[in-house]
């Protein structure tokens, strides 16, 4: 029997929409009845509401309605759900018809127009013959209509056509054809859905009110449920009906149609869940649609059991003539019924001979049933579920009953691919009773694939693939020209397992590398192999990583030595390599690609057996994890054995250099001083037993360095002359020569650096020697590398400051140990300036870290030009060096730049001689020296202004005429009355001639302030008192 006949109709699968036919339309002639058609039809999206429009014509046959029974009291059905009930309430009655219709409200012939459509509203009621569907009008309008109350003329025609065509105000619409007219269908869609959920509801109760057991189908009840987002009722509902169902098997000739009932119930209910997840629904692990579809599959298995114990058991028996399968109108009236028993009620065959036809006829229909097909696919369904909601052990689980189903198929291919693909996890995981059922399978379609010599079958085997598969070996052999094949046993567990290491991650070019290959097997008995190889990247070292041992009949164990190469179960075995690296690959890794163990003889068929890398297996990393969170204490073993949980794979290696025998010593003195040449020396000494050959050294600022660093420093070798920028920050491959054993060289570096800060210096220095290795002369080449902090500071801080109004200008230095070979002297700039003393304190001073010195000097300024204010006063050379220098380093020159300052031209000079202290009551004498440096008669006013701690005699104010480049002096005579720092009687001059002078620029060539002391008491003074 075909699968289809289980398959649901497509009715009751498709999504339930309303049927809506729509008349009067001129889909020909009539461009705005089409675009209206349109707008119903093209490009619906998912929110409109679910009706399928259709077009008829208004005088259109629909399906003739019975006659409506009084009583169904001896009423006996003929079968439970016509075939056609669902298409017919679907696709063939509608819920509402809707009749267009062209006619505005200010149309002159009214009356007329009025009728024509009462007229197509009858016709449309008479085609319907008694059946409850809705009738509604549209009338096409080419004008916008007025809001509802506005338009009186509208209002009251309006009534007159429903009067006149039978319908009530809701059932009448207007669809104005204008730019917007989408929108208004989209209204006209929401109100005929609401007409055609009253005809269906109305439908229901009149179903319901017949036969209320039979109103609900579990695929619909299950389908809304998910639809309203309560899963858990759609799954309590099948349920129900699967345990209401499952032990009505029926006829037991036909039991195969139960199972294969239930598997497409299970399947059916799995896609309902599947589309509501799709929707939105969210599953879980424990409850996704992958149980269903695993349940289907587990019924589709079934299924076949029972068919083939069913339908098989005389293959000679031929179909029944003529078809007892066939119908007089080619289908059934009712679901579930047989084509030989329609219109009988009872549950006893009506004729026994057409029942045994019948039932030898499905019997027969079903061997042409691919049972492995239908399995596979709901099985593959399954496992795509269990995959999307992370379940890997029910995926594995079911990909080996697809496994299985596809060697049933004799698809051995596939069966081999999804087996070989989950005995990886088995075998990880430790499973051994399944992996060996697994395996089992396996290595039936391996056999059964004819890809090797041909063996003896596997057990179990079907007669006929045996005699297909033994053809497919002789063919394979008489065309195979190669003795060898090659096993790569990486991704699985094998019988022999394979670990190699490196004895360190590094070695020295001078020093062997050594390897250790370990080897062991899981056989329960002994197995000899003739060849163990390694392979590297580097191909050359391959020959001497190799064991060979022709294998011989006569051959006895020997259980440790090397050439044996026969392994004990349970016995780790190891083999030690050990060769010479090639100097050229210093600085490079050795890595092993692949270890290779050969079984059998070249003069025969042999096999090698593979592993990629350094060995390891699938189950390699679980052993090792084990064995780290394992507790258990390991047993000791004797000294000769070695625990294989214990050796860990080390693939790769690096060669490095040698390690150098020389001494290398940086002597300086830190810190550097900017711009200095600062000295560092560089002691090689050779340590070696053999001459050093093609001795180099590079020294300098170490690279990778800021940018800025590397910019500012300059190496160079000559001292006795300054660095510039044509001189670099690192001196590559200064040749040295050769050294003997002991011999000692120095190097001078002179370093230069132009701004403060850290640096960090290389010295690097490589050289060649010969040496013996096993045996064999290699020429080494060495290297040592020196790195020194050396920071870069200021020399000294040199402070300016004017000490005097009379242009004294000072100088402060404090530094490290610095020597002045030179004396300081201002340059050139200041030849503007006249030096009132020319004699320099600091030459040839040498000053330690800390100390400062200090020297002053005497400037007269020439006159300015008129305007001009700010003048500079040119730069401070510092000519200097470090005291440890030596001769033949030039003197490093330091150029401050001095200061500017802001000159006034005064017409006057005026200065005071007083003592340095006075007394309390006590007479103190001050003269005042005025002159007049201007080429001018000046006319002076001079006056004293009062203070509270002296009185004075004197001219208080008066009157002068001081010629040019003569002097006056006035005579004072204070007296005070105060002790301690008082403020003396100030002095106030204006000029004349210059308006806008004030005595404010003399003050400060006057004292402000003098000290007074008290009285002198005598001593009889004292002794009377």
């Amino acid at each position: 029997m075909s699968p289809t006949q289980w398959d649901l109709p497509p009715e009751l699968c498709c999504r339930p929409m309303a049927f809506v036919a729509l008349t009067g339309l001129d889909m020909v002639y009539n461009a705005v009845h089409r675009a209206i058609w349109d707008a119903f039809c093209a490009n619906r999206r998912a929110d409109r509401v679910p009706i399928s429009f259709k077009i008829l014509p208004g005088d259109h046959e629909y399906p003739k309605c019975r006659t409506k029974r009084t009583s169904y009291e001896w009423y006996i059905p003929k079968g439970i759900l016509k075939t056609g009930w669902m298409n017919k309430h679907l696709n063939l009655v509608p819920a509402l018809v809707v009749v267009f219709y062209e006619l505005d409200w200010d149309e002159a012939q009214w009356k007329e127009k009025q009728s024509e459509c009462a007229t197509k509203v009858e016709i449309v009621r008479t085609s319907l013959q008694g059946r409850n569907t809705k009738v509604a009008v549209v009338l096409i309008q080419k004008k916008t209509p007025l809001p509802p109350g506005e338009d009186l003329i509208a209002s009251e025609r309006a009534a007159a056509l429903c009067n006149a065509c039978d319908l009530s105000g809701k059932s009448l619409f207007v669809l104005p054809h204008t730019d917007h007219l989408v929108g208004y269908i989209i209204r006209l869609e929401n109100a005929f859905y609401e007409h055609s959920q009253t005809y269906y509801y109305a439908e229901i109760r009149r179903v319901k009110s017949h036969k209320e057991f039979l109103n609900k189908t579990t695929h619909q009840i299950c389908r809304l449920c998910f639809q309203h987002n309560t899963p858990l009722d759609a799954i309590a509902q099948f349920r129900k009906h699967i345990d209401l169902c499952k032990k009505k098997i029926g006829s037991a000739e036909l039991a195969f149609e139960h199972a294969a009932w239930m598997s497409k119930q299970f399947q059916s209910f799995g896609d309902l869940f599947d589309e509501a997840i799709k929707l939105g629904l969210t599953a879980i692990q424990t409850q996704n649609p992958g149980f269903y579809y695993q349940q289907a599959a587990y019924y589709a298995q079934e299924w076949k059991q029972q068919a083939n114990q069913l339908c098989y058991h005389d293959p000679f028996i031929s179909y029944p003539s003529p078809d007892p399968l066939e119908t007089s109108t080619g289908s059934l009236d009712f679901y579930g019924q047989r084509p030989w028993r329609q219109g009988h009620q009872s549950i006893d065959p009506p004729d026994p001979e057409k029942e045994k036809g019948g039932i030898l006829a499905l019997q027969c229909k079903e061997r042409d049933v691919l049972h492995s097909e239908l399995i596979i696919a709901l099985l593959s369904n399954a496992v795509a579920q269990f995959k999307k909601y992370k379940c890997p052990r029910m995926k594995s689980h079911l990909m080996v009953q697809m496994g299985e189903e596809y060697y049933h198929a004799k698809d051995y291919t596939k069966a081999l691919k999804l087996l070989d693909y989950v005995m990886c996890d088995y075998r990880t995981e430790r499973w051994w009773t399944l992996l060996t059922s697994i395996l089992t399978t396996a290595l039936k379609c391996s056999y059964l694939m004819g890809q090797n010599e041909c063996p003896e079958p596997e057990p179990d085997c079907d007669s006929s693939a045996v005699m297909a598969a033994q053809n497919l070996w002789a063919d394979r052999v008489s065309l195979a020209g190669s003795n060898d094949f090659t096993i790569e046993v990486q991704d699985y567990v094998p019988f022999v397992q394979c670990k190699a290491k490196f004895l360190s991650p590094s070695f020295h070019v001078d020093i062997p590398v050594q390897l250790h290959v370990y080897l062991k097997t899981d056989c329960p008995h002994p197995i000899r192999f003739s060849k163990l190889s390694v392979s590297f990247n580097n191909q050359e070292y391959n020959q001497y990583c190799v064991v060979e041992e022709p294998c011989q009949s006569t051959d006895f164990l020997e259980p440790s030595a090397q050439g044996n190469m026969c392994l004990v179960p349970r016995k780790t075995r190891k083999y030690t390599f050990k060769f010479v690296a090639r100097t050229e690959d210093v600085g490079k890794k050795i890595e092993i690609t692949a270890v290779d163990l050969m079984l059998g003889s070249e003069n025969g068929r042999f096999v090698f057996i593979n592993w990629r890398g350094a060995g390891g297996d699938a189950a390699s990393t679980q052993e090792a994890l084990q064995a780290t969170r394992s507790f258990k204490r390991r047993p000791r073993l004797p000294e000769n054995e070695v625990a294989w949980d214990a050796v860990s794979i080390q693939a790769n290696t690096m060669v490095i250099s040698r390690v150098p025998r020389i001494s290398v010593q940086l002597h300086h003195e830190s810190p550097a001083l900017t711009n200095e040449m600062y000295c560092m020396v560089v002691s090689i000494q050779s340590q070696e037993d053999t001459v050093a050959k093609d001795v180099k050294l590079t020294a300098g600022l170490k690279p990778g360095q800021d940018a800025n660093l590397t910019q500012t420093t300059y190496v160079t070798l000559n001292g006795s002359e300054m660095c510039d920028d044509s001189h670099p920050a690192l001196l590559p491959d200064i040749s040295i020569g050769e050294l003997q054993p002991g011999q000692k060289v120095e190097k001078s570096l002179y370093i230069r650096c132009e701004t403060t800060g850290t640096r960090i210096f290389l010295v690097h220095v490589s050289y060649a020697v010969e040496t013996t290795v096993e045996d064999k002369e290699i020429v080494c080449k060495c290297h040592k590398d020196e790195t020194v902090n050396i920071e870069t500071v200021v020399p000294f801080d040199v402070a300016v400051k004017f000490v005097s109004s009379k242009q004294w200008i000072s100088w402060n230095l404090k530094w490290n140990k610095v020597q002045f070979n030179k004396h300081v002297f201002v340059t050139d700039d200041l030849n503007d300036y006249t030096f009132v003393e020319v004699m320099h304190v600091i030459i040839r001073v040498v000053l330690q870290t800390g100390e400062g010195a200090s020297e002053c000097f005497c400037l007269t300024c020439p006159p300015v030009a008129s305007g001009a204010n700010g003048v500079a006063l040119g730069c401070y050379v510092i000519s200097w060096k470090r005291k440890s220098a030596r001769e033949n380093v030039p003197v490093v020159s330091t150029v401050i730049t001095l200061p500017h300052v802001i000159v006034e031209t005064i017409p006057l000079y005026v200065h005071a001689d007083l003592p340095s202290f006075g007394r309390v009551r006590e007479s103190l004498p001050v003269k005042y020296h005025i002159q007049n440096r201007t080429g001018l008669v000046q006319d002076v006013e001079m006056s004293v202004e009062p203070s509270d701690a002296f009185m004075f005699s004197g001219l208080k104010q008066v009157r002068l005429r001081i010629l040019p480049g003569t002097k006056q002096e006035m005579l004072y005579n204070f007296y005070p009355l105060m002790a301690g720092y008082q403020n003396l009687p100030s002095l106030t001059i204006n000029l004349l001639r210059f308006p806008g002078f004030t005595s404010q620029l003399l003050r400060r060539f006057l004292p402000s302030r003098i000290f007074v002391k008290g009285r002198q008491v005598d001593d009889a003074s004292i002794a009377a008192a």
